[in-house]
């Protein structure tokens, strides 16, 4: 499976260092989206070597440490941020304001962009202390479930797993802001193409 062979070579890296372990494995999370390894890959090694409680720890320092790398370079890179607000467009539409819940949800689906997440926090709280504080909040339930029962969903047949997909999706739906907020000028560009 492609997710063991990830996560084998994830831990080959880290146990290499030894009492430095730690250190690694939360640098590793930060760079992790760089490398385009899944959060799950790096969160199972966790729990692998550290043990539950502490790989979620661990996971959680790391994520957030991801989320600071990612507010610094979407300030210093916009046309990187652009990119994403492409693709959020795309994935989520152009009006879409996810709340906290659908934040949280999101981030335990291992399919689901990190990046894309981190993107609409950012659009959420827009100061760089409350972009912090709800990365943070939102990375301890997804670091405690992939790191607790990662390595058995592995094991869970498909049809398990598209089960548990479609449960959280259908959770997003229920958890969603029941207002969507338009720009002023967006509004009336949109009334003149109704009018010809």
């Amino acid at each position: 499976m492609t997710v063991d062979i990830a996560t084998s070579s994830v831990l080959t890296v880290i146990e290499t260092t030894g009492f430095f372990a730690p250190i690694v494995f939360i640098f590793f999370h930060m760079i992790r989206q760089f490398l385009l390894i899944p959060v799950v890959v790096v969160c199972i090694a966790g729990g692998v070597l550290f043990g539950a409680e502490l790989g979620t720890i661990y996971s959680v320092v790391g994520l957030t440490g991801a989320s600071m790398i990612f507010y610094f370079i979407s300030k210093l890179f916009p046309a990187l941020l652009q990119r994403f607000e492409k693709m959020k467009v795309i994935w989520l539409g152009q009006y879409t304001q996810l709340s906290n819940g659908q934040i949280v949800i999101l981030r335990m689906i291992p399919f689901v962009n990190f990046s894309l997440i981190s993107l609409c926090i950012l659009e959420k709280t827009k100061t760089f202390r409350k972009f912090m504080k709800l990365s943070f909040l939102t990375h301890i339930p997804s670091s405690f479930c992939f790191t607790f029962l990662g390595a058995s969903l592995q094991t869970l047949a498909p049809i398990y797993l598209v089960l548990l997909v479609i449960v959280l999706l259908c959770l997003v739906y229920f958890l969603r802001e029941k207002q969507a907020l338009i720009q002023w000028h967006d509004f009336f560009s949109r009334e003149k193409k109704h009018d010809y």
